[in-house]
């Protein structure tokens, strides 16, 4: 994260400090921090009429729950440091919103770009076997998700090959999750991250407290906010927070450059216009305002960093001009840039927290696939007959009048997704809740972030030591 020190460093360094807020042993924490598991592998792959050595990797960081849980990159950056650190966030972020997991990670040092649909299925097919044969994947062991570069396809990929090499398995489904909703996925999964994030900044500005002390009113609407990113998660957390939140789109920032609006940018038709032209940039009612770094020094309220690590450093950090930064990527802000931003007064909400909607969903999806049926399958016909039962007697008992439509609003039971935005949108709010208390009561912790560690650090501490490891 820092120019000074690795991300995975910087990741630990967080820990030590939120440590020190607690009566955790020095010796525990020192077990919390360290990856338990490192797989490098090198595999060759035919690219034409030439082979190529792939670099991947695949790292368990915690086993004080089974099974570990995290994404597979495709990325030319992807090194051992950095799939470290992603995998000690995911410890961190899984104990933070009671998802039962310990933290894992993945990596394939490639840019999907520069290859075919059959050779990204050639990779990631024997990336996969690589993790059979190394028992580094399973539905009770290590469920890998989709990640930056890798999408349902891909876990799809990942799935059939699993099931080719464990035949049989009866939960083998669950090995896997961000799967297509046709191939055993769930309703909601694609845009659960970025879902997160807005039901995360909108429970950061519901606090009439908190926002006084930064300048902002208690509320998302009319809020102004800028977007680096418009991946999967950029792109949902914008069109989320536009059409639920009543947010002001004012920036937005891609590969190919930064775009402001002061009259506000609809971001659906920034979505088809790109689609259309392969760019942000000449978007009508924008100028174009710099490089993909450029957005972020645009002032406004809110701040979504949805691309990747290290973003923000001490380079941009005092020319960084917002209220709230939502951390939507993993690591977007470096180390020594945080403390810069803190002393400004900007409330950072911590990557590991705001960007766990995709975990939590991906829970979601795994006990889906352990129960081998869809949410509501069972409950949701029973439901509508009770509540029917129900409405009829109101009715009786009033002599009021009711539609057709209105009883069938009233009766029926929800549908996957809104299941599973529902317990989303629970577990969100529970999380913050939890961090805030934390952060109220220890007078001497002075970020959301250090309270969010404190508040995992303890959990996965009671873990272990109700396991014996630690008496």
């Amino acid at each position: 994260m820092s120019s000074h020190i690795s991300f995975f460093k910087s990741v630990e360094n967080y820990v030590d400090k939120a440590a020190s807020f607690t009566e955790i042993p020095r010796g525990l924490v020192e077990q919390i921090k360290v990856c338990n598991l490192v797989l490098q592998i090198r595999f060759p792959v035919r690219v034409g009429n030439d082979y190529q050595v792939v670099e991947a990797y695949r790292v368990q960081h915690s086993h004080h729950r089974m099974p570990t849980k995290g994404g597979i990159r495709y990325d030319e950056s992807v090194n051992q440091d950095e799939v470290m650190a992603l995998a000690a966030l995911m410890t961190y972020k899984c104990a933070l919103m009671d998802v039962p997991f310990g933290g894992a990670k993945g990596g394939i040092k490639i840019n999907p770009a520069n290859y075919s649909i059959e050779q990204l299925q050639n990779i990631t097919r024997r990336y996969t076997a690589e993790l059979v044969k190394k028992n580094f994947i399973g539905p009770g062991i290590d469920v890998p998700a989709p990640d930056y570069g890798t999408g349902p396809r891909e876990m799809a990929w990942i799935l059939d090959t699993y099931q080719a090499l464990r035949h049989g398995e009866v939960d083998s489904i669950g090995c896997v999750t961000g799967k297509p909703v046709t191939q055993n996925g769930i309703r909601g999964r694609a845009e659960a991250t970025g879902r997160g994030v807005f039901y995360a900044v909108r429970e950061c500005v519901s606090f009439e407290e908190d926002m006084k002390k930064i300048g902002l009113t208690k509320g998302m609407a009319g809020k102004t906010m800028v977007v680096q990113g418009l991946g999967n998660v950029g792109s949902n957390a914008a069109l989320i927070s536009q059409q639920e939140g009543d947010v002001k789109i004012i920036g937005v920032s891609e590969r190919e450059g930064s775009i402001y609006g002061p009259n506000g940018i609809d971001v659906e038709k920034l979505l088809a216009f790109r689609k259309d032209t392969g760019s942000i940039i000449g978007f009508p009612g924008t100028e174009h305002v710099g490089d993909a770094l450029a957005a972020l020094e645009i002032e406004c309220d809110i701040l979504v960093p949805a691309a990747l690590e290290n973003q923000i450093t001490l380079g941009n950090a005092d020319r960084i001009k917002t209220k709230i930064i939502a951390e939507a990527a993993n690591g977007p802000v470096s180390a020594d840039a945080n403390e810069v931003l803190l002393k400004k007064g900007i409330i950072i909400i911590p990557d590991f927290y705001a960007n766990a909607g995709g975990v939590t969903v991906s829970y979601f999806e795994w006990l889906k696939n352990l129960s081998h049926h869809r949410f509501g399958r069972l409950e949701n016909r029973f439901q509508h007959n009770a509540f029917e039962r129900i409405v009829s007697k109101v009715v009786e008992m009033t002599g009021k009048s009711i539609t057709e439509r209105e009883i069938e609003f009233l009766t029926r039971g929800g549908t996957e997704v809104e299941l599973v935005n529902s317990g989303l949108e629970d577990t969100m709010i529970t999380a913050y809740q939890q961090i805030r208390e934390t952060f109220v009561q220890h007078n001497q912790i002075q970020d959301i972030r250090t309270a969010a560690f404190v508040c995992s650090l303890k959990k996965i501490a009671g873990d272990y030591i109700s396991m014996g490891i630690f008496p």
